[in-house]
């Protein structure tokens, strides 16, 4: 079962996370070796929970001792149950969480040996897509709904990775953090085709140039969170909403989703061809069938997520 995190950190004690208990102030791309996040010495199943309750996936960071920075060890646990939930009929919405006063404080980077050759033009760029960028990208292209049940500080690609789910929750102790500016970096894992898609440009740019911590209530303000509860709160809150999710129409939500991603990147006319050509794909689903006989026949509908 998931587990409730506890209040988040402010800005001062996450400024200090530098030292040995890790954060993104201490990490970023000239720090690593290509793909090299640091890998961690526990094993994944330990660090990255993960339970099915009730057709929903609920995937739990759990170091808490590091505010939930996340490893490569975890980013691929993660990336590996995310395209589970997605091939498996069982799963219908996936909740993403963590434990402690942190949900997730970047990317650790503790450790990570340096490069075994000399650096050459290419290199960071492949550690990024093949690192932050495959992490957001598969929340964003996961068939069923995500959400985020945001206990705490949720910096950098943290930051993102609250952001790609389909809908956020947050405790009223959580802050989010565009934390690249404080050591001259720039946003990575998305940021910046996420932000401005959210709040618009010139609220993107507020938060990324000056890398100042968001609080929960400001984030719901700007159309980031869905909804801010008092963090005894954020577990249950979780509950429902992937339950009613859970309960729908699952292949309908899936195209939706992936209807609403694309929808800024294209023209009008390329949107109203993928909604025709969605709307044929989910009319040969069970669920479609359902939902039309339900209405006819004046009666709840029953969904089996096919």
């Amino acid at each position: 079962m998931p587990v409730s995190g506890e209040a988040g950190a402010g800005p001062d004690e996450h400024a200090r996370t530098g030292a040995p208990g890790a954060g993104p102030e201490a990490a970023g791309p000239e720090t690593a070796a290509p793909g090299s996040e640091t890998a961690d010495p526990a094993p994944a199943a330990a660090t990255v929970l993960h339970t099915l309750d009730g057709g929903v996936s609920w995937i739990t960071l759990n170091r808490p001792e590091a505010m939930n920075a996340v490893t490569r060890d975890q980013r691929e646990r993660v990336i590996a149950l995310l395209a589970e939930a997605s091939a498996d009929p069982a799963v219908r919405a996936v909740v993403l969480t963590a434990t402690g006063r942190g949900f997730c404080a970047g990317a650790d980077l503790r450790g990570t040996p340096g490069p075994a050759r000399e650096r050459v033009p290419g290199d960071v760029a492949r550690t990024i897509r093949l690192g932050a960028q495959r992490l957001i990208a598969a929340v964003l292209d996961c068939e069923k709904p995500v959400i985020a049940a945001v206990n705490g500080t949720a910096a950098g690609i943290g930051a993102h990775l609250a952001f790609a789910c389909d809908l956020v929750l947050a405790a009223d102790t959580a802050t989010f953090i565009e934390v690249f500016v404080r050591r001259g970096l720039v946003p990575d894992g998305g940021g910046a085709y996420l932000l401005p898609r959210l709040v618009g440009p010139q609220r993107a740019k507020e938060l990324m140039f000056f890398g100042d911590a968001l609080t929960a209530a400001d984030a719901e303000r700007l159309g980031l969170v869905n909804r801010t509860v008092p963090a005894a709160e954020l577990e249950a809150l979780a509950k429902e909403w992937a339950g009613r999710l859970a309960a729908g129409p699952t292949r309908a939500l899936a195209l939706t989703k992936q209807l609403v991603n694309a929808s800024l990147d294209g023209d009008r006319a390329t949107a109203f061809a993928a909604e025709a050509a969605s709307q044929e794909i989910n009319m040969t689903t069970r669920d479609a069938n359902e939902g039309v006989a339900s209405f006819v026949e004046r009666r709840p509908p029953k969904y089996e997520g096919r």
